[in-house]
Parts: C-alpha cells; sequence; structure tokens
C-alpha cells in the first residue's frame, strides 16, 4: 500500500489534514521582523506571526492566549503582486512639550532624557504598496473551519501587519484538500484584471507584438514551511503578551512555481509555446 503524500521526506501526511486559503491584499501592508522604534522595516512578504495574529485576532484571543494550536499550522506563502516598497516619514514629540526619552534604557529598565534635550525625533515606517498574498494553512479540517468562520466574521479588527493596514475583501479564499504545494500551484492567479491586463501588455511589448501575449501560467515566487528547508526565520511567536513578548525559528524554503493566469482564452498552453524557460534567472529581479 502506498503511504499518503507528505510535503516533507520522511514524514507521512495524515490523511484528515486540510489546507486554508487566504487572500491578504490591501493598499498599504508591513510585516516587521527585526524592527526598532526609530526604523519600523518591512519583510517582503507576510511573516508567521502577522498571520498567527491576525488568525488570533480573528478568534478573539487575549494578547496573553496560548498559540501553539494556530503556531503548529503548516504556513506557505505565494507573492501574487508582490508590491512596492514605500518608506514613510514621520517626526515623533511629546504633548507635554517635555524632552524625548533615549532610545537605550538604563540596567533598571528606565529611560533617561536625551542629552542635550530633543523635542522631536525622526522616524521611518516601511510598507508595500498594492501588494497581494496567498498564503495556505495547513491543519485539521476542524480547526480550519473554526478559522475560516472566524475571519469572516472577526472578533477583532483585522490588519495586515499593522493596525493601519486594513485588508480587502475576501480575505478567506475557502478550504482545500490536498498537499500545501498542491494547492499554491494550482490556485489561479490572483491579481486584478487590471493587473492582469497590464502584465500582458508588457509581455507582449517584451516579445515585440503590437498587442497584449495572454500566457496560461505566470511564475510566483512562493516561501513554503519545511523541516529540510535552507533558511530560518525567527517569526513564529510563543506569546503576544506586551510584557512578555517572544519567537523562535523555523526553517523555509523558497522556490518559484507556475500557476495559471485564469485567462479565458490564452495565446499559449505551455511555457514552451510562451517562449518562456522555467529556469529563467532573469525571475528572480521580478516581473
Amino acid at each position: 500500500m502506498t503511504p499518503p503524500a507528505t510535503d516533507e521526506p520522511g514524514r507521512t501526511a495524515p490523511d484528515d489534514r486540510s489546507v486554508l486559503v487566504l487572500r491578504l491584499a490591501g493598499p498599504l501592508q508591513s510585516w516587521g521582523a527585526q524592527g526598532a522604534f526609530n526604523i519600523r522595516d518591512t519583510r517582503p512578504e507576510p511573516t508567521k506571526s502577522g498571520v498567527t495574529g491576525l488568525l488570533a485576532a480573528a478568534l478573539g484571543l487575549p494578547r496573553g492566549a496560548p498559540l501553539d494550536e494556530l503556531t503548529a499550522l503548516r504556513m506557505g506563502v505565494r507573492a501574487d503582486v508582490p508590491g512596492t516598497l514605500l518608506r514613510d516619514y514621520h517626526v515623533v514629540s511629546d504633548f507635554r512639550g517635555t524632552p524625548l526619552p533615549q532610545a537605550g534604557v538604563s540596567a533598571k529598565g528606565t529611560q533617561r532624557s536625551t542629552a542635550p534635550a530633543k523635542y522631536t525625533h525622526v522616524t521611518s515606517r516601511y510598507y508595500l504598496q498594492d501588494a497581494l498574498f496567498v498564503v495556505a494553512l495547513e491543519g485539521g479540517p476542524e480547526l480550519l473551519h473554526r478559522l475560516v468562520a472566524a475571519v469572516r466574521a472577526p472578533r477583532f479588527f483585522l490588519a495586515l501587519g499593522r493596525r493601519s493596514c486594513p485588508p480587502t475583501q475576501p480575505i478567506a479564499l475557502g478550504i482545500e484538500s490536498g498537499r500545501l504545494e498542491s494547492v499554491l500551484r494550482d490556485l489561479p492567479w490572483q491579481a486584478s484584471d487590471r493587473a492582469k491586463g497590464s502584465y500582458a501588455y508588457k509581455l507582449g511589448r517584451r516579445r515585440g507584438l503590437d498587442g497584449p501575449f495572454r500566457p496560461a501560467t505566470v511564475p510566483c515566487s512562493v516561501t513554503l514551511e519545511h523541516a529540510d528547508g535552507d533558511d530560518v526565520l525567527q517569526d513564529v511567536p510563543l506569546s503576544f503578551d506586551p510584557h512578555d513578548r517572544a519567537f523562535v525559528g523555523r526553517r523555509v524554503r523558497q522556490e518559484w512555481l507556475r500557476i495559471p493566469t485564469g485567462f479565458s482564452h490564452p495565446d499559449a498552453t505551455t511555457e514552451i509555446e510562451a517562449g518562456e524557460d522555467i529556469h529563467d534567472p532573469f525571475e528572480l529581479l521580478g516581473r
């Protein structure tokens, strides 16, 4: 008897596992990982801590609630529209007119005032503009059905990394059966019709055509949680308690997938007909 398919070598995937598919899109997103007060960075795609926080908010979990059930879900992220990076300029001051404290703290955990006194402080916030990601979460169907219901009727406000980044609808695309990779590979491109049309015209100009060229597939970068992954991301939350925040690492692997574009009448049904080589190093530079 052939064992059930698994995404990780040496491990057998349970038959009762399903995949919850989320669509994370909005005017702005920010998935910080290591940002300090004066510089708040963003990773180029959703972090596990950010997605876990969104799900915890949908369920209405308090800050100090255990997260084991959510962090045990295996996650994959597909960048359908990577977006562009935005740097937002901020000036911070104390409304009482007092000098700002120093960024560092003493051994007792207190902050001293700046010397010489500073009354304004420049900070930078980084965001992804007009990005769209497909996030797939593999786990038991009972939990995934609870999560999809919660995302569609959330207890708390949902955000794409920061409270200033509300998501557009729909967020939950449903629950699929199968392996994580196969779900991300088979789900059609979630870009808007306008974005698809722009991509087709750019592809047509690249080929010297007067009009658009509509391929059947498009390359998308994918980050998959994998026990044998080459990279480690320190973004698995142990607690969201403001006084006891802690994170651990997870292994991931990154690759490119060819996904269906969704064009009703594509000009090419295979990459060979489209003149596209699956192993194209220039895809790493973006479309």
